[in-house]
């Protein structure tokens, strides 16, 4: 038996905090929306949080950082006991405005945070509003 964890990036506008289909009744929602949206930017407008143009104004131009190493440190509170615990589902969800670029950035940028940390675990990532982006990775 091992750890699945579900991340989603999805939009508080158009539908919500995702709900959590394992019966374990949900898990993390992270509010990126208090971050800088690149998607205000007309350079980045059409792009997501997979473009390098818009990973590198997360990275160098807003606290996305520092967001994101909270994100750790609270997760992994909750991977570490889970595994200890023997449970089967988390799930992590990262909102902001319309699910294109800072939830993206972050679903995936902890999804490889948790991967590289937990290597027993599986990680599954569902971009709710951009769905092209979900057989990635």
């Amino acid at each position: 038996m091992s750890l699945t964890i579900d991340i989603h990036s999805f939009s508080y506008k158009k539908g919500g905090i995702p709900k959590d289909e394992t019966g374990n009744g949900g898990g993390f929602a992270f509010d990126c929306r208090g971050i800088l949206n690149p998607g205000r930017i007309e350079e980045y407008k059409q792009q997501t949080g997979c473009d390098t143009g818009v990973q590198e104004y997360l990275e160098t131009k807003t606290k996305m950082p520092k967001f994101l190493e909270l994100v750790k440190s609270l997760v992994s509170i909750n991977i570490d006991d889970y595994l200890s615990r023997g449970f089967e589902n988390l799930q992590i969800n990262f909102g902001c405005t319309g699910g294109q670029h800072r939830s993206v950035y972050s679903a995936e940028k902890i999804a490889e945070f948790i991967r590289e940390k937990y290597p027993q675990t599986t990680v599954t990532i569902n971009h709710d509003e951009q769905p092209q982006l979900n057989h990635q990775k």
